[in-house]
Formats: structure tokens, C-alpha cells, sequence
């Protein structure tokens, strides 16, 4: 069995002696789209906050590419290959699209501040390169004709589908997508599965917190279930569609459906 690209072993984060995360254990495999999913207040962002450096584990270990992440601050685990995007918009709204994607390659560029200063030829050859690149990431989410628009002007959809340009801009190896979708309309839902999809095909690997199942199910091949800061059930879209568990969780046991009902009559 391959090792995983990412791995959680027993990782655990208290808040005082509230225990948002209880000793999970996840592993990501290499390639394609990974979802965890679970009802509100599970943990499910407490994991990403914890793989970027956000936030420091309470217990347990988090790996990525087979090399412990203890430590390391949020722009070392970017540049080490693990970028994000946020549940609420983070983009430059005054800057253009094109502005706000370069933004996210200054630690790919490799001028320093005496060729920035000197206006070196290397620094003119890696802002064409940037420019070329940057133009390259928003035709895959088919925004290069808006590409000189500011990015206060696009509508909600785009602005999400700006934000994972500028996160690709990282050149990463794990791709976190933390809630993608959320007040999307359903075209817009729609499209960005689209784009997600042509970019794991591109070799890219996403690990997606959502909440729309119908999203999840339709684009992830592995999901895992976090509930009460543990994982409950791990497997492919048709396993975790019926697993009891999961139905539970979202839904509540049916004997207490029947007591909460006896109760009210």
C-alpha cells in the first residue's frame, strides 16, 4: 500500500476542556478528491487549521509527504506544497484578477529584493513568467477573458473560483478546499465541480470540507465522517450513503424521532 500524501495519527485539539478533535486517525491517499464531511461543529475546519498551521495539535501527529509538520509555520507548510482556500472569501477586492494570482507565486519567484530594487533582467523575465502563468490558472477556471477586471466587480461564484486560482498559484501538491460551494446557486455549483474536476485530472490532489452532499458525493472518490470529533466512517460515496452511522448523524436515530414525537402528543 502506498504511503499517504497526508496522514493524521491520533490527532486530537482541546480548546480549554472542550474536545473538538478526539485522536483521528486519516490518511489521504495521492490523487484525486478526498472529502470529509459532518455536521456543523464536528471539526471538520479545526483539520485544516491544523494541517496549515494555524493551530497547534493538542496531541498526535500530522504528516505530510511522510515528514512531520510540528512546528512549522503556516508560510513553511504553503511552500512546503500544501495550499488553501478559505470558507469565507479571502481575495484582494481593489487588485485585478490577474494581480491577485501573482500574489499567490511570490515564493515561487526567484528575484530577490536587489532585483525587484534593480529592475534586473531576471526580474523582468520572472514577472513575464508570473503574468504567463497566472493568465494559465485562470483560463482553467475559465476567467482569462476578466483577467484585467477588479476583483471587487465579479460575482460570488467567480470570486470563489478567483481564490482557488490564486491557491493553485502555490504550485501545490494538496490542494484544501474548505467549503467550496457554500452560498453557491446551483449553476454555479455545477460549474465549479467542473473545475475541480478538470484540475484532479491535471494531477492535482484535493482534500475538500463541504457541506452540499450531493456535491461531496458526485465528486469525491474517498470520504471519511467526522461527528463529535470523531471519525465515524470512512469509503467510497455508495458505502457512506448507507452506512447507519453516517445516517444517524445527520439525521437522528428514529427511536428518538418516536420519543420526541410521544413527548409533544
Amino acid at each position: 500500500m502506498s504511503t499517504p500524501l497526508l496522514s493524521l495519527d491520533g490527532v486530537s485539539r482541546h480548546f480549554g476542556g472542550l474536545k473538538v478533535l478526539q485522536e483521528v486517525h486519516l490518511d489521504v491517499p495521492q490523487g484525486g478528491v478526498f472529502g470529509l464531511i459532518g455536521p456543523n461543529g464536528a471539526g471538520k475546519t479545526t483539520v485544516f487549521n491544523l494541517t496549515t498551521g494555524l493551530l497547534p495539535v493538542t496531541g498526535g501527529t500530522i504528516r505530510f509527504e511522510g515528514r512531520d509538520l510540528a512546528g512549522m509555520k503556516p508560510h513553511q507548510i504553503t511552500r512546503g506544497g500544501i495550499a488553501r482556500t478559505f470558507q469565507n472569501i479571502r481575495i484582494f477586492k481593489e487588485m485585478s484578477l490577474l494581480e491577485n494570482v501573482m500574489v499567490g507565486m511570490h515564493a515561487q519567484l526567484r528575484y530577490g529584493a536587489f532585483g525587484l530594487l534593480a529592475s534586473s533582467g531576471l526580474f523582468r523575465s520572472e514577472e513575464r513568467r508570473a503574468r504567463d502563468r497566472a493568465r494559465e490558472l485562470l483560463s482553467w477556471v475559465k476567467l482569462d477573458h476578466k483577467s484585467e477586471d477588479v476583483a471587487d466587480n465579479l460575482s460570488y461564484g467567480d470570486q470563489r473560483k478567483l481564490e482557488l486560482a490564486r491557491a493553485l498559484a502555490t504550485e501545490p501538491k494538496l490542494l484544501l478546499l474548505d467549503e467550496p460551494v457554500a452560498g453557491m446557486n446551483s449553476t454555479e455549483k455545477t460549474d465549479l465541480m467542473h473545475e475541480i474536476r478538470n484540475i484532479a485530472g491535471r494531477g492535482y490532489t484535493i482534500f475538500m470540507i463541504e457541506h452540499d452532499m450531493r456535491f461531496v458525493m458526485g465528486l469525491c472518490e474517498h470520504i471519511a465522517v467526522l461527528n463529535f470529533g470523531r471519525i465515524i466512517a470512512r469509503g467510497g460515496p455508495d458505502e457512506i450513503r448507507n452506512d447507519p452511522q453516517v445516517i444517524e448523524a445527520y439525521l437522528g436515530r428514529e427511536e428518538d424521532e418516536a420519543t420526541s414525537e410521544g413527548a409533544a402528543s
